[in-house]
């Protein structure tokens, strides 16, 4: 009998079958050996993280999200520009006080939109006094400088309290 001579068949990880990952931007990100600050968003929620690499599997040194910004200073949570620029306010002078001086943005596998909750995340971290580079033209600048009346006054006391802690 001769042998099955029919194509290859590769299998790929489970990660990318899913379209969770794409390993190629992330190895990117990772070679830089920066600091990652992840940000992910659900349906109710926006998450900041800061993330290092290392061989045996990524250390997370902190993590934000809206609900920590709802506890600590009656914030009402929820995933707009406003709470993501607040959670990487916060996330940022954490990150700060832990040594990190620099980092880049991991958005995952989200589609890079000007004045998105990403974005604002990633302002929020900068003006926390951590270094990033970033297209100005992508921050939601005119949403952040005019919150909704019923928040303005809210959100400019939390960022005084974030920024001044």
């Amino acid at each position: 009998m001769t042998r099955a001579d029919g194509p290859s068949f590769n299998v790929h990880f489970r990660r990318r079958r899913e379209g969770k990952t794409n390993f190629a931007k992330r190895l990117a990100l990772v070679k830089s050996g920066k600091t990652r600050m992840v940000v992910r968003r659900s349906n109710k929620n926006i998450v900041v993280q800061f993330v290092d690499f290392d061989p045996k599997g990524d250390k997370t040194l902190l993590t934000v999200s809206g609900t920590h910004l709802a506890k600590l200073y009656k914030w009402p949570s929820k995933r707009n520009v406003w709470t993501a620029y607040l959670a990487g306010l916060m996330a940022g002078k954490m990150a700060k006080k832990k040594g990190v001086k620099e980092f880049v943005l991991d958005m995952g596998m989200y589609v890079p939109s000007k004045g998105s909750v990403v974005f604002a995340a990633q302002k929020g971290a900068a003006d926390a006094g951590l270094g990033t580079l970033f297209d100005k033209e992508k921050m939601p600048e005119s949403k952040l400088s005019n919150p909704p009346d019923k928040y303005k006054g809210m959100f400019n006391e939390v960022k005084g309290k974030i920024g001044a802690g």
